[in-house]
């Protein structure tokens, strides 16, 4: 069975730095386009960064862009985001999400908060 297991979030003031793991089971993460989404309270799940071919391509949203940097460490099989500069507006569940390149597939973990706040 496919899992997506977050870790990394928690409570941080503003300007400072978090950094998510998303550590997948069965699948390769290698072999699949893997995302961060983020969804904060009555708003939308929204894309943060996504990262094909273990991170030979990147894109990020305009919000995230100078901030997060999304990265794969193919020995554990895991995708980062690395946050810094965080703003109080960066609060939210954060998702990871991978889809497959060439087989209709789509996997969620179970999401990790995270709070700015001073």
């Amino acid at each position: 069975q496919v899992q997506l297991v977050e870790s990394g979030g928690g409570l941080v003031q503003p300007g400072g730095s978090l950094r998510l793991s998303c550590t997948a089971s069965v699948l390769t993460v290698t072999s699949y386009r893997m995302s961060w989404f983020r969804q904060a309270p009555g708003k939308e799940r929204a894309l943060v960064a996504v990262s094909t071919n273990a991170g030979g391509t990147t894109r990020y949203a305009e919000f995230a862009k100078g901030r997060f940097t999304i990265s794969t460490d193919k020995a554990k099989n895991t995708v980062y985001l690395q946050m810094n500069s965080l703003k109080p507006e960066d609060t939210a569940v954060y998702y990871c999400n991978a889809q497959g390149l060439n087989i209709p597939v789509d996997y969620w973990g179970q999401g990790t908060q995270v709070t700015i706040s001073s």
